[in-house]
């Protein structure tokens, strides 16, 4: 059974992973474990940009307070400081590494989002997530102390406490290699979390395929407690078309003038929001999803054709070339679009180095709970998130003294056999990702969270003994994910007996007090 040593394992290949292994590399053996290709996490769609206080006129303190706002009473007040104050060097630190941001009169062009009261946006025309991606992982090949694990999907994690040791320390973990269908372990002192959030539990989302909430399940099920489950942020404008599979419609779309409208031509946000298009996401989420429901509507439509051609080419160009690709001229006609899950705001409960609750364990980007996004997730702050706490967790990795060595047992499939009706993965993942949007959507009640609830308790037995009596294989190895983040969304929806931000409820319409994250501890902490 094939084994690896390393001094740092991150597993997740996204910009919270890459960063962490470029500061890690020089003084540290580096494995970087992805289940796909480098390049097919979230980080790759991410359009808008990166927020940071850059220009004339803005200040920390109005990021700050934006922050604060969009978070709805939740954000957690020393992690937004930290956030916000590294946010420059973050970006400066790109540019040193040849990120080719968009420039005008040889400054940073800086755009404006919704939630933000200045332009602050820092971006790569309207494909910030893929230029910043492309660069990064061609620094990260040819990088010496970094080794690359492509087509490895996290089995779980090993702790101490598994193998019933004094020490309750992350010791390494199990992996599936792709190639060879074979579990590998891996050792190391430290473990960074870097495996993005759950959107794929979700019928719709802007999210790609890996988004199955890998880390924060296996956070879980070693002991770490996750926090703020039931924040689940739904983009606003995802395209609707049969042909455009989770193709987002950038939120700067609507920060350069794009209004939203109604298949008759009416403006329909002044009537729900003072800031119209450029309220918050989960009020632009909710109101369209109002009108849609209102009117019985597939779509809403989303009008930026008032632009110029020349200006909707040099800052949307990947937007207009894709849906021109559809047939929809954005230079003539609307875009047709719909709400859609599209990030996590809560996650892996973590301090501001990234530390988890299991020593040697870190979590890192949309994987952890910082604090930063509280109740809705200001657009734009997390690719920063991700590069400030990666910067953070190789810092404190540096200082730590390494917990001792321990010989890990190989992975154990002695007593499986191959599943014979794969059929039923399918079938269940199917199953949860339409029920979690039919009833732990947008808008939430009491009784559809009951029936989310019965529904992953069968699930979950059903998938536990698929996991204890066959080959574990990607697929369920990733419902196994689903399912238990399922269960911890529908807990912390439970939970949380009133409507703030991205949790929206119908038998609990009003904001209570005092405003406190919502904790939940496993059964084996």
């Amino acid at each position: 059974m094939a084994s690896h040593d390393f001094d740092v394992l991150i597993v997740g290949s996204g910009l919270a992973g890459l960063s962490a292994a470029l500061h890690l590399a020089p003084t540290h053996s580096v494995a970087v474990l992805t289940k796909r290709a480098l390049n097919d996490g979230s980080s790759q769609w991410a359009q808008g940009g990166i927020a940071a206080v850059l220009g004339e006129g803005d200040s920390l303190q109005s990021h700050v307070d934006d922050t604060l706002i969009a978070g709805a009473g939740l954000c957690d007040l020393a992690a937004t400081r930290f956030v916000v104050e590294h946010a420059p060097e973050a970006i400066a630190w790109l540019r040193e590494l040849g990120v080719p941001f968009s420039l005008e009169n040889g400054e940073l062009h800086l755009t404006r989002e919704g939630g933000h009261s200045q332009r602050r946006i820092a971006h790569v025309t309207d494909a910030t997530g893929a230029a910043v991606q492309r660069t990064l992982i061609e620094i990260v090949r040819r990088t010496p102390g970094i080794t690359l694990f492509e087509e490895h999907t996290l089995v779980d994690l090993i702790t101490g406490r598994k193998l019933g040791l004094a020490d309750p320390a992350c010791l390494g973990l199990y992996a599936l290699d792709e190639a060879t269908d074979e579990v590998i372990t891996f050792r190391a002192a430290h473990t960074i979390l870097a495996t993005g959030g759950a959107g794929k539990v979700y019928l719709y989302t802007t999210n790609p395929d890996t988004a199955t909430g890998d880390g924060i399940a296996a956070a879980w099920r070693a002991g770490c407690r996750v926090a703020n489950m039931e924040f689940i942020q739904f983009h606003p404008t995802c395209l609707y078309h049969p042909h455009a599979k989770s193709f987002l419609i950038s939120e700067a779309v609507r920060g350069e003038g794009g209004l939203l409208k109604l298949p008759d031509g009416t403006r329909f946000m002044p009537a729900h929001d003072a800031r119209a298009e450029l309220a918050p996401r989960d009020v632009v989420a909710r109101a369209i999803d109002f009108e849609m429901k209102k009117h019985g509507l597939d779509c809403v439509h989303l009008d930026i054709s008032h632009q110029s051609p020349v200006f909707l080419q040099e800052h949307f160009p990947n937007i207009l070339a894709r849906c021109a690709e559809l047939g929809i001229d954005i230079t003539r006609e609307p875009i047709p679009v719909v709400p859609a899950a599209h990030y996590t705001c809560g996650g892996v409960l973590s301090d501001l180095s990234g530390r988890t609750d299991v020593p040697g364990l870190y979590a890192i980007g949309e994987t952890a709970c910082t604090g930063l996004h509280g109740a809705n997730r200001l657009a734009s702050n997390s690719l920063v998130e991700c590069m400030v706490f990666a910067r953070a967790a190789a810092l404190a990795i540096a200082e730590a003294p390494a917990h001792a060595g321990a010989e890990l047992p190989p992975w154990d499939d002695s007593r499986v056999t191959d599943a014979d009706e794969t059929v039923v993965i399918s079938h269940n993942w199917d199953e949860l990702r339409r029920f979690m949007w039919d009833y732990v959507g947008i808008v939430r009640t009491n009784k559809r969270l009951e029936r989310a609830a019965h529904r992953i308790a069968l699930l979950a037995a059903e998938i536990h003994e698929f996991y204890a009596h066959f080959h574990v294989t990607r697929d369920l190895l990733e419902l196994r994910n689903l399912v238990q983040v399922a269960e911890l969304i529908v807990r912390s929806a439970q939970a949380r007996r009133e409507s703030r931000g991205l949790h929206f409820s119908r038998d609990y319409p009003s904001l209570a007090a005092p405003a406190a994250p919502t904790i939940l501890v496993p059964p084996a902490a």
